[in-house]
């Protein structure tokens, strides 16, 4: 905090540290910007900010859907014929 009491009042100098800032800004947003391009997670929003969004679930067929359901009775018909015990704890 002692150093915000140092900065000088004089318009030039205040008008001066808010380019070198804007200036730093510029070359942190482009950073971040690169850094999440590699990661493949970049989203620009309408107002040009680069926001991180997940990743989305894919959409699957009626036909996928039917199978993976098909899949998982099947494991779990197995289970309990191998597991009776497992139905009697209930």
């Amino acid at each position: 905090m002692a150093r915000a009491a140092m900065i000088s009042q004089d318009p030039v100098v205040l008008q001066a540290a808010l380019e070198g800032f804007e200036l730093q800004r510029k070359r942190i947003d482009e950073q971040i910007s690169q850094v999440r391009a590699l990661l493949g997670k970049r989203k620009t929003g309408s107002n040009g900010n680069s926001e991180m969004q997940p990743a989305g679930r894919k959409q699957l067929s009626g036909a996928a859907r039917k199978r993976i359901a098909a899949a998982q009775t099947k494991r779990w018909a197995e289970f309990r014929k191998n597991h009776p015990q497992a139905k009697e704890k209930k």
